[in-house]
């Protein structure tokens, strides 16, 4: 597709893609024996010549077929899509028109200057940011990797269709490559055979954290720059390691032990050591890169002296490591220099004189380097070579990302029992049960003390060992590698500060604690996280409380000198799919939003900045939406140009799996972190009456959202109108779906709970609720809704977070399908509590649709044209999986009551596709 072809209207979006993708398919399924699963496909009137009737059934004998054909198609739309708006993207760009488009770097620039600030003050921004996303393994990758390594290639040979250059014989073997590509997935399968493992789920991540960011980190520089220029600033565009943002990664996967029993001490061992590996494999390949780039010849010159001095001193700590490097390379200097630079990084098992033990040491070392290019006049070589080495050092060192620790309260509790126990302490081992004033006394009382309550040896099996071992794998790595690969120790559903101050003894226990002038500080942080939404009410006394003890203050001065930070810095989590399925997601979003801006005053008050760290999900009822719509929906001065965050499940292939798409969402979220703190310093600030009206929203939403939560027989729905049972039995994730095991709504996870929902198109996470709350601001008090519209509208009183959450339900509401709802409704046993739990259900669809269309002042589907023409055509499609779901659900579910468990067995395969069609249709799991 050349440029005149790139299409950006609602009604034909990414279709000349999506037609020549269709008629591969068609083609390939039609060869290998396949035609009638070929005439069931979808959108045959866009890449067929003749009229052609959507079929209404999946012919059962080829049912399983048409499931995974299916399931390719939604992927070829969701690549035909992406590249649309790649290209669309470009064209923007080429047009020069990038202020205009949301969340570009040009539009934060622009808006930026226009607001009053200059150029030095946007520069100095900049060089503060610091933007980590943090890849989680939830289970919500529905996907293969052998797959999801197809579906780029595939995405791969899309773009290469776009240049216009390629002869008639080399767009024929463009297409014969997509044709073979095709049918290498269709003989792939599309579900896992069997349940991944966390080293397939490591795996897949360290693709991404070698591979990917890499590579996009530099796009991302790239963009920057341009877009500078581009903004009309006089300034020299940012340049060179200190005047660039610092983007960083952080990684779950290893070391989120929340309900996973998977995660062991060596398994955190491991992967620590493969993202140091990995690490210095990239830059052992970056160095010998730069080597033969720095081909300089000096004719007989002396090389200057700065580098004759590195030389020496290289030499000399090497010893005879040094011979080869100089040796080699005897008549340039530069190569000389950067191979005995190779020579110096640390090598598995061996601990040899002269290496380097952290990335700052590699880091300082390449300035002589930098030093030296400059006194032969050789600026275009540091910009071009040295500078990109030193970024991307600084950017993944030599961990590629940081690895955090996850756990449950709950779990130090236990410990701590089964530890005071094994101490003789009575009723030691009901330690969770005691009072808030008891445990307090214990742990003020043993914090004051370097005496462990056991030796490593003796850790009694068990609770104790599962929260010992991860810390004392953290505490060599922290020996002998240093901290900048560890994370946080972060704490799942903290109620109080003694749940983190239990960490502080477990870490003493573990031997992570360092001795410092004779008092003990922890190296790590603690790092509370805050889900349900009487949590996150809670939360400001909270950390008020832990911010005010002695070794946490003591522990937060020490890395703030150890990190070189200009103050001490303090991370809160705070969760969005716990609370959204605590409270429902206009209860979840403000509570979220009021408890930020509490938070960083409780920290200002201590002289702690808080740095947030947002546990979003992948879809609208875990907190998802248009990354740079949350980043600017967020309180003010609550960013500060420090913006963690994120990424799970199938957004991160969404997201970042092609080059053009990672580079963006960075992007997004570097330009949406720089406005945030360009208009804080500019004195952002909330509108003083919205606040109160949102309050009111939020307890009105959540009313209603409880009412039907608790329901009578609201539970036996759940479980009976979804296939929550299926997924619970699905091969998704290694994670298993409920964090203990219990059958209860609070011990299942939001994913699955919001997947399911998503499967049987309620998608009732996204939306319940918001009706009800208008409805009574519109009965009661008409000039809050007038308020409301106003403060929603596309005008200069425009308020982001109100926008972003209505926007984000206007979706979610668009998504959900009455037909579809009823047909899984009929799934439940009570026909008569179904019906009333529906009806309840569609009442609620019903006077949210309304009130939503008096807030955008038409029809959503006038209103939102472009999302209303990308979901039609996903609902046209979908409607006859969902039907064949429902007799599946149906079929299955029988066999497993009359007790024939090998024929529900044997049918498992077939629902699971199903499922990862559907998600693939919806383009979202949970």
């Amino acid at each position: 597709m050349n440029d005149r072809a790139v299409k950006t209207s609602p009604d034909d979006y990414g279709e000349e893609s999506l037609r020549f993708l269709m008629q591969s398919l068609a083609r390939v399924l039609t060869s290998i024996g396949q035609p009638r699963v070929a005439d069931c496909l979808p959108w045959q009137t866009l890449w067929r010549e003749q009229p052609h009737v959507p079929v209404a059934e999946l012919p059962a004998d080829i049912a399983e077929d048409c499931l995974q054909a299916f399931s390719i198609a939604f992927q070829l739309l969701n690549l035909a899509e992406e590249n649309a708006v790649v290209q669309t993207r470009r064209a923007t760009e080429r047009r020069g028109a990038k202020a205009g488009e949301s969340g570009a770097w040009e539009q934060a620039f622009t808006q930026a200057l226009a607001a009053g600030l200059d150029g030095r003050a946007m520069a100095e921004i900049l060089a503060s940011l610091r933007i980590e996303p943090v890849l989680t393994a939830h289970p919500t990758e529905a996907k293969r990797q052998t797959v999801l390594e197809h579906h780029r290639r595939l995405y791969q040979l899309l773009v290469a269709r776009e240049n216009s250059m390629w002869t008639p014989a080399e767009q024929a073997a463009l297409a014969r490559d997509t044709d073979a590509c095709l049918e290498r997935l269709w003989r792939t399968g599309e579900i896992y055979l069997e349940k991944p493992r966390l080293a397939d789920e490591r795996r897949l991540i360290m693709h991404f954290l070698g591979s990917v960011f890499p590579q996009a980190t530099m796009a991302f520089d790239a963009r920057l720059r341009q877009a500078w220029t581009a903004a009309g600033l006089k300034e020299p565009a940012p340049a060179g390691v200190d005047a660039l943002p610092r983007v960083v990664f952080g990684s779950w996967v290893g070391g989120d032990r929340d309900g996973h029993p998977g995660v062991t001490g060596d398994i955190t061992a491991e992967t620590l050591q493969h993202h140091r590996e990995a690490a210095l494999t990239l830059l052992d390949r970056d160095l010998e890169d730069l080597a033969s780039r720095l081909s300089i010849s000096l004719n007989g010159q002396l090389p200057p002296p700065s580098l004759r001095d590195a030389i020496a001193e290289r030499r000399l700590v090497l010893g005879e490591r040094a011979t080869p490097a100089l040796e080699r390379n005897a008549e340039e200097p530069f190569r000389q220099y950067v191979n005995l630079l190779r020579a110096s990084l640390p090598r598995r098992g061996e601990k040899a004189p002269g290496d380097f033990l952290r990335a700052g040491e590699l880091d300082n070392a390449l300035a002589p380097l930098e030093q030296a290019l400059h006194s032969l006049g050789a600026a275009r070589l540091v910009d071009s070579d040295i500078l990109p080495l030193r970024t991307r050092l600084r950017r993944f060192g030599f961990h590629l990302a940081r690895l955090d620790v996850r756990q449950n309260s709950t779990v130090h509790d236990s410990a701590l029992g089964s530890l005071l126990c094994h101490a003789g302490v009575e009723d030691g081992a009901a330690y969770g049960d005691w009072s808030a004033g008891r445990r307090r006394q214990l742990l003020e009382k043993e914090l004051r003390s370097s005496r462990p309550f056991t030796s490593p040896a003796r850790i009694p099996s068990g609770a104790a060992q599962t929260a010992l071992d991860p810390l004392q794998v953290l505490a060599t790595h922290l020996r002998e590698c240093g901290p900048d690969g560890i994370g946080a120790l972060i704490v799942s559903m903290t109620r109080s500060a003694e749940d983190l101050l239990a960490v502080y003894l477990l870490a003493r226990d573990a031997g992570l604690l360092e001795d410092l002038d004779g008092v003990m500080v922890c190296p790590l942080e603690v790092v509370p996280l805050f889900e349900t939404i009487d949590d996150l009410e809670r939360a400001p006394d909270i950390l008020d409380d832990y911010l005010r003890h002695p070794m946490v203050a003591r522990s937060l001065q020490y890395r703030q000198r150890r990190d070189g930070e200009t103050q001490p810095q303090q991370q809160v989590m705070v969760g969005y799919s716990d609370s959204g399925k605590d409270g429902g997601i206009v209860a979840s979003l403000w509570t979220l939003y009021r408890a930020q801006r509490a938070l960083a005053e409780i920290g200002d008050r201590h002289g702690v900045r808080v740095r947030f760290f947002h546990g979003r999900g992948g879809t609208i009822g875990r907190g998802a939406g248009p990354t740079h719509r949350f980043i600017r929906a967020l309180p003010p001065h609550t960013v500060r140009g420090d913006l963690r965050v994120t990424e799970q499940g199938e957004t991160i292939s969404q997201k970042y799996a092609n080059q053009g798409t990672a580079s963006h969402h960075l992007e997004l979220l570097g330009a949406g972190a720089f406005a945030a703190a360009a208009f804080d310093r500019l004195g952002r600030n909330d509108p003083q009456d919205l606040p109160a009206i949102m309050d009111r929203l939020a307890a009105e939403s959540r009313a209603a959202y409880r009412r039907l939560l608790e329901a009578e027989g609201f539970i036996a729905f759940f479980g009976q109108a979804t296939p929550i049972d299926v997924l619970e039995a699905s091969r998704i994730g290694s994670r298993p779906p409920r964090r203990t095991g219990q059958r209860s709504l609070a011990d299942l996870r939001a994913i699955p709970w919001v997947f399911a929902w998503n499967q049987s198109r309620f998608v009732l996470p996204g939306w319940y609720g918001l009706g009800s709350a208008l409805a009574s601001l519109q009965r009661d008090a008409p000039e809050q809704l007038a308020r409301i519209i106003e403060a929603k509208a596309e005008t200069s009183a425009r308020w982001p977070p109100l926008h972003y959450l209505l926007s984000n339900i206007a979706t979610a509401w668009m998504t959900a399908s009455l037909p579809v709802m009823r047909e899984y409704a009929g799934l439940v046993d009570d026909a008569g509590q179904g019906s009333r739990i529906l009806a309840q259900i569609e009442q609620e669809y019903a006077r949210t649709g309304a009130m939503l269309e008096t807030v955008y002042g038409a029809p959503l589907a006038q209103a939102r044209p472009r999302i209303h023409s990308i979901i039609r055509r996903r609902t046209e499609a979908l409607a006859p999986l969902h039907r064949h779901q429902v007799g599946l659900l149906a079929h299955w579910r029988e066999l497993r009551r009359e007790g024939r468990n090998a024929e529900a067995e044997a049918l498992l395969p077939q629902l699971l596709l199903s499922v990862n069609a559907i998600a693939a249709g919806l383009g979202v799991t949970g």
